[in-house]
């Protein structure tokens, strides 16, 4: 790993983010943020819900974004009997970097009896950006993970492709602390390439990833696959060492983002009973 004091960031004494948010929900006749803590530019937010809805908590980065040198991480915690959403205000944009990656790191963890919902807004990766992410999901057996990932490659509505930087994206998904599926990415160099190859994403402008981390996760794959069948994008889902996985890349983000959000809303309602809906901030 490279000295950090080596980039151009440190050498040219910009100001860079090392923040962090800390939050676990636990069930007291009804489901509450019993522990909130964060330092700058991260934040959440707990807006008044529909009656039919779930707990929802608001992730903010009030920087707007990161760039190269930042430093976020966040962890939620669903404790033995809470049931809890969690979004994004507005997409997560990683901008342009001098050298210096930004660092993102997620930590999920899910108790028996709990229920959390990870549905984040997509990440857009300007062309130059450097981005370095992590994210790790503890699911106890008895406890329930769904969680959604959209990455854009570029700015599009400004003609712009993520053609040159740095992607490395690490996935882990334990169960009861056993790895039950891992993943990783990585891009760098000619990236216009290796997204334009067809043994890499075939020309796609955004790659989707849904999870549902369950015991009864095996019962949903049929369904999903004949589902993502009928979409736009490229898409499948598979199960992996009992974990739903699904997967979509397309041409164009609003066909990935329906077709994964689509299955997603089906998913909440037919597991929880929630309204077959994401949550309201996507509409924003």
């Amino acid at each position: 790993m490279a000295d950090p004091t080596d980039y151009p960031e440190h050498r040219l004494g910009l100001q860079r983010d090392n923040g962090f948010l800390d939050v676990r929900f636990e069930h007291h006749d009804r489901t509450r943020p019993v522990h909130v803590a964060h330092r700058a530019p991260c934040r959440m937010l707990f807006p008044r819900q529909e009656p039919d809805e779930p707990l929802l908590g608001v992730f903010i980065t009030t920087s707007g974004g990161t760039a190269g040198g930042d430093a976020l991480r966040i962890s939620v915690e669903a404790c033995r009997g809470a049931t809890a959403t969690v979004t994004s205000q507005a997409a997560e944009k990683i901008y342009p970097s001098l050298g210096a990656p930004s660092r993102l790191s997620f930590g999920l963890r899910v108790e028996a009896g709990a229920a959390l919902e990870w549905l984040p807004r997509e990440t857009i990766l300007f062309d130059n950006a450097r981005l370095e992410r992590r994210v790790d999901l503890d699911v106890a057996p008895g406890g329930s993970l769904l969680a959604l990932d959209l990455t854009v490659f570029g700015r599009l509505a400004r003609g712009e492709r993520f053609t040159a930087g740095a992607l490395h994206d690490v996935w882990r998904v334990r169960r009861g602390g056993r790895l039950a599926w891992a993943d990783a990415l990585s891009l760098s160099g000619d990236i216009a390439a290796q997204i334009a190859s067809p043994a890499g994403f075939g020309g796609a402008t955004a790659a989707g990833l849904a999870l549902l981390v369950a015991d009864d996760a095996a019962a949903w794959v049929d369904e999903a696959r004949a589902r993502l069948a009928r979409g736009s994008s490229r898409a499948g889902a598979t199960l992996v060492g009992g974990v739903l996985v699904a997967r979509a890349l397309g041409a164009e983000p609003a066909h990935v983002r329906r077709d994964l959000t689509d299955l997603v809303s089906w998913l909440r309602a037919a597991r929880s009973g929630h309204p077959a809906r994401m949550p309201r901030f996507w509409s924003i």
